[in-house]
């Protein structure tokens, strides 16, 4: 396993817990403040498309 490949797989994993955190926060009761939920959505959407992304392109080649 080359590096490239598994810096692609610590992205998704990171992107599906920062998804998986957000979403259990907006199901809380008492959840965070709106902009912690935000960046920790959005950052998750970016970690997770990336390394889906370049898991694709690797397996292309």
């Amino acid at each position: 396993m080359n590096a490239k490949q598994l810096f692609a797989i610590v992205l998704t994993i990171l992107g599906i817990g920062a998804l998986v955190y957000t979403a259990i926060q907006i199901l809380d009761n008492r959840s965070d403040s709106f902009k912690n939920l935000m960046v920790f959505g959005i950052l998750g959407f970016i970690f997770f498309s990336s390394g889906v992304k370049l898991l694709r392109t690797m397996r292309d080649t």
